[in-house]
């Protein structure tokens, strides 16, 4: 998936665009790092059969990145 599909498929409500912008903050996620939270806090939405993406799916997409990020 694309950026021009992340923005498309990829939507989050105020709450969670907050969430993201914290952990872009703390965790110095660039462009790139960006996209695959989104697209990870996507799938995650998808498995659990959600038509959108709640914080509770971005949390624990920035949880992952987080533990990649330690390896």
């Amino acid at each position: 998936m694309g950026p021009r599909l992340v923005r498309k498929y990829c939507t989050l409500t105020e709450q969670c665009e907050l969430i993201l912008k914290q952990a872009i903050t703390e965790l110095g996620l660039s462009a790139r790092a960006h996209d695959k939270v989104l697209r990870l806090a996507r799938t995650i939405a998808d498995i659990e059969g959600q038509a959108n993406i709640g914080p509770e799916h971005l949390s624990e997409a920035i949880q992952y990145r987080k533990l990649d990020r330690r390896a």
